[in-house]
């Protein structure tokens, strides 16, 4: 690969599709969709970031730790373990959770190794897509994003990210969601 690299921002999750739905009881789990919801929300983000880190690296090096190259991957709220008080969703939530700490992890080999490459989780609220649609109702009117509103507030938050933020998971408006 020629070029620059010093941004990387996995987008994906699965939450829902024609086969699954999120689980609201613990007798609805099932192997599956456990693992096809591992290896959509979690497994991909850190596997292309592993890919692409020389890039970033390299990037990384050219750059202050005011202003460092960034792997942003898209994680959610209901992630966090001390914000979960609802309960369900046992696939996505777990996947997320486990896209957290993989992203934490990574960034401690990156403080480690003195890489000026920050690795953040962000939070993008409900944005109005296919993801959010069957559950919409539950999102008061002012908390629904559109996904042009939704990319612009991820965005402001990567242009500005500081090397200090790596390893955290941060919401679209800036503060930080507790583990």
């Amino acid at each position: 690969m020629d070029g620059r690299l010093d941004r990387l921002v996995n987008v994906t999750g699965l939450l829902h599709d024609e086969a699954m739905r999120p689980e609201t009881r613990y007798q609805a789990l099932n192997r599956q969709q456990l693992m096809k919801s591992m290896e959509v929300n979690a497994v991909g983000n850190i596997l292309v970031a592993a890919r692409m880190l020389p890039f970033l690296v390299e990037a990384g090096g050219r750059r202050s730790p005011e202003r460092p190259a960034v792997v942003a991957n898209l994680s959610a709220r209901v992630s966090s373990l001390a914000d979960n008080r609802l309960g369900g969703w046992y696939s996505y939530r777990s996947s997320k959770a486990a896209l957290n700490q993989l992203t934490k992890t990574l960034s401690v080999e990156l403080e480690r190794k003195k890489q000026n490459v920050s690795a953040i989780l962000l939070h993008p609220g409900t944005c109005d897509t296919s993801l959010s649609k069957p559950f919409q109702r539950n999102v008061p009117e002012n908390q629904l994003f559109s996904t042009e509103r939704g990319v612009q507030q991820l965005l402001g938050i990567i242009d500005t990210c500081q090397i200090a933020q790596s390893g955290t998971l941060i919401a679209w408006d800036g503060s930080r969601i507790e583990w």
